[in-house]
């Protein structure tokens, strides 16, 4: 026989052994706790082998069981198959260290299709076993969702939780990144003027006035507004009004108007004239989830040049806040920070990073622009730096002397020195500085809008607007929101929907800031900005969120390196105006599932502003009905991002709606 032919035979036998072996290969069993837990998501604490997720064993309705992985709501963990799987097993439950409470519900995906759904189970109630065929799947998640409730006591357990493999063994891999096209919905602005922007405008009287009015367009546009106050003047070239809001109490009705070679525009504004500032939520730029305490002023000059040259003005972007470290540190190694103890008269200092503050004002409002600042009630800020404790009207003064327009004013250390100092108890507690300051601030003689930051303590939305407050933060910082299988601004947006009730002209929940584009990291704070991880369908529904609930449209990115797409999902116009709305009602939710969320916000027209949000993980079509929604007869519909319209709807509204995403749009009853 030829030498290589018999080299080839053997290849060949051996082979054929080989595949033999593969096809008769038997199937073992592998535990849903040998695979790398790390890559579990979990509400609170961290998923646990073999026991539940408080560290002891776990048990469902009185049933011990020896293996298994527990962990809390919400949880998420995805896991490659590459088709060698046959099967998932699992009994599923509350664990009893709930003590009868919590309610969760366990889901089963395999390649993007619900395989397995719990229903809601409650602390207490018998387990339910799991068994769904994995044959010639790809993928597979595992998910406990809080079922449609807080997270309290959502102690889950896949217990007995294992997989039948016959081919690879499954890996727990980390959340895959969406592949989402970063498609521009929203169309690019066209030669002719638009003007943009609240209709109505809030100032005490005879105060300092400054507004910028909002337009795009081909420049250079020639601006006009008749029947303008005498106090007030408007450069007929840059748009910007100047002067002094009238003394007089009352409502100035204005016709503003834009002109350029591509056409005109013309629009109504309201100057109200009263005792309320930010009749509609205020919108700009922050620093803080950018720089930190690395922010210097030509950082804030230079954001201000941004926020003109990339039209985020153009649209109503207006405040430039300095965060937190612009001011001295005491006991610092660092000569630009250090300083002295003051005295008792004397006002707050800024650091050598910031020589010339009312300069530095000066640079912004000549933009056309408003420029805002941070201070703590406490002794000492959240970053360590001079606070305003029993300093509060030296400061509060001196901030209106260097020309400020925004106060952030941040808890930080003033618990301390309220426990301290038996600075009363309970609600009371946290409403004493911000009432003080509140008092402070109304007597000066410049517009200060007040945003009050402590985190939601004690219900502050509901007695905010009772101490002074413009808006409120209702929750923890979304930039150390972190868990789950939803981003983190899903949970504070969550959470802030809720409180619907508690929002209006001058008052608005603040569920912080909009990061998205270049952003920093809020857990280590000198590592350089990067690209969000967010999908492009989670940052259409995060701006959707924040429009339908009347927030602060504060941007935190870096906003002097904006992208394409980022402005194009900061910039729209139809949105932006759900958001600034003159009726200033927050949307409520009229859907909430562990899938869902349905937004409906009331505008001034007679319109209703509409957000379906698929919180799923996989696309579906979501309906709204006219019931939900107190419609009756045929509508109107109009796609807000897009900036089209859809014809009429009837009883009710069908859209498909991505991973993440929403479907934005507008209702016009047609009666």
């Amino acid at each position: 026989m030829d030498p290589r032919r018999s080299v080839l035979c053997g290849i060949l036998v051996t082979a054929l052994a080989a595949a033999g072996a593969g096809a008769c290969r038997a199937a073992e069993t592998v535990p849903l706790s040998a695979l790398d837990l790390s890559k579990m998501s979990t509400g609170w604490g961290e998923p646990q082998v073999d026991r539940n997720c408080t560290e002891k064993p776990m048990a469902i309705a009185g049933k011990r069981f020896d293996r298994g992985v527990g962990t809390h709501a919400a949880s998420a963990l995805h896991v490659r198959l590459d088709g060698g799987t046959e099967r998932f097993t699992a009994m599923v439950g509350v664990d009893d260290s709930a003590g009868g409470r919590g309610s969760v519900r366990f889901q089963v995906y395999a390649d993007g299709k619900k395989r397995f759904d719990s229903g809601v189970m409650k602390g207490g109630q018998d387990a339910k076993r799991v068994d769904v065929d994995l044959a010639r799947a790809e993928r597979l998640l595992l998910l406990v969702t809080p079922a449609g409730d807080d997270v309290h006591y959502d102690h889950a357990d896949w217990a007995d939780a294992a997989f039948v493999v016959a081919g690879e063994r499954p890996e727990a891999v980390d959340r895959p990144v969406a592949e989402e096209e970063r498609v521009l919905l929203t169309p690019k602005p066209g030669p002719e003027p638009q003007i943009n922007g609240p209709a109505v405008y809030g100032a005490r009287p005879g105060r300092p006035l400054l507004y910028r009015i909002p337009c795009t367009g081909t420049r250079p546009i020639a601006f006009a507004a008749a029947d303008l106050p005498a106090s007030l003047q408007l450069d007929e070239k840059t748009g910007i009004i100047t002067g002094t809001a009238p003394k007089e109490k009352g409502r100035y009705a204005v016709a503003l108007r834009a002109r350029n070679d591509a056409g005109t525009d013309e629009r109504p504004f309201t100057l109200v004239v009263g005792d309320t500032l930010a009749l509609t939520p205020p919108m700009g730029w922050n620093d803080w989830y950018t720089w930190y305490h690395r922010i210097t002023a030509a950082d804030v000059r230079k954001a201000a040049d941004a926020m003109v040259d990339s039209g985020m003005a153009d649209v109503g972007y207006e405040y430039v806040n300095i965060d937190d470290c612009w001011m001295v540190k005491m006991g610092s190694k660092d000569a630009a920070l250090a300083a002295e103890p003051r005295g008792p008269d004397e006002p707050i200092r800024p650091n050598k990073h910031f020589p010339d503050m009312k300069g530095l004002a000066d640079y912004v409002h000549a933009k056309g622009l408003k420029i805002g600042l941070y201070t703590s009630p406490g002794p000492r800020t959240c970053a360590g730096y001079e606070g305003t404790w029993q300093h509060e009207r030296v400061d509060a003064e001196q901030f209106a002397a260097w020309g400020f327009d925004f106060l952030k004013y941040d808890w930080c250390s003033y618990g301390g020195v309220a426990k301290k100092h038996n600075l009363g108890e309970g609600v009371d507690r946290l409403q004493r500085p911000y009432r003080q300051m509140g008092k402070i601030l109304a007597s000066l003689p410049r517009d200060i809008v007040y945003n009050l930051c402590q985190y939601g303590m004690g219900n502050v939305w509901e007695w905010g607007a009772e101490v002074g407050g413009n808006c409120w933060r209702t929750t923890g910082d979304l930039g150390l929101r972190s868990g789950g299988r939803l981003p983190g601004a899903f949970h504070i947006g969550l959470a802030n929907a809720e409180h619907w009730q508690h929002a209006g002209p001058g008052h608005w929940n603040d569920p912080d800031y909009i990061l998205i584009g270049t952003v920093g990291n809020a857990r280590r704070l000198d590592a350089p900005p990067q690209m969000t991880r967010l999908t492009p369908n989670e940052q259409y529904a995060y701006m959707s969120m924040w429009c339908l609930m009347a927030a602060p449209l504060i941007y935190s990115g870096d906003i002097t390196h904006l992208d394409e797409f980022t402005l194009n999902v900061l910039c729209n116009p139809e949105v932006i105006a759900v958001d600034q709305d003159r009726l200033g009602k927050q949307g409520r939710p009229v859907v909430r599932t562990d899938e869902a969320l349905v937004l409906a916000k009331p505008m001034a027209d007679g319109s209703l502003a509409v957000g379906l949000f698929n919180l799923g993980e996989v696309e579906c079509g979501m309906t709204v009905t006219w019931e939900q929604l107190d419609l009756e007869g045929p509508c109107r519909v109009r796609d807000l991002w897009r900036q089209k319209d859809l014809g009429e709807a009837d009883g009710r509204y069908t859209a498909t709606v991505g991973r993440h995403g929403v479907m934005l749009v507008r209702l016009w009853p047609k009666k």
